[in-house]
């Protein structure tokens, strides 16, 4: 139950602060670039501050899991992601961009389920299906 109530904040937070991201975008006249440094400095200062008694384990985790961590996260999902993201909520409505930006899990799954292991199962594809299928119905013109 644990790691669900985390998902489902995670979508709250993902879909509320993608909100307010677009609103001080356009009130501010501010570039998605200036959007996505606001918000990566603020990242730093408080997940700084929380993962501190944490940072010791940085030495020990070897130099494979680090650069996962750096390429896939930060260089990835961090830059390449949120300024695609931030160019997309700017310019377009939130009722088309976020859908299509949070497909994000079918990627990661479908990863997970082609090099890591995960079993593909009926549940698991059907779930996949009705997502895009959702997606396509929010994102196409009425």
């Amino acid at each position: 139950m644990r790691p669900f109530m985390f998902a489902l904040l995670t979508a709250a937070a993902w879909g509320i602060g993608g909100y307010f991201e677009k609103r001080g975008l356009l009130l501010g006249g501010l570039s998605p670039q200036i959007g996505i440094t606001l918000r990566t400095a603020t990242a730093v200062i408080l997940l700084g501050a929380v993962s501190a008694p944490q940072w010791k384990t940085i030495a020990s985790a070897g130099t494979r899991p680090l650069l996962y961590v750096i390429l896939g996260g930060g260089v990835l999902a961090g830059t390449i992601g949120m300024f695609c993201f931030y160019a997309a909520i700017k310019g377009g409505s939130l009722s088309q961009v976020m859908p299509i930006a949070f497909t994000s899990p079918l990627f990661g799954v479908a990863l997970a389920m082609a090099f890591g292991g995960e079993p593909v199962t009926a549940k698991g594809l059907i779930g996949m299906a009705l997502t895009v299928g959702g997606i396509a119905l929010l994102s196409s013109s009425s």
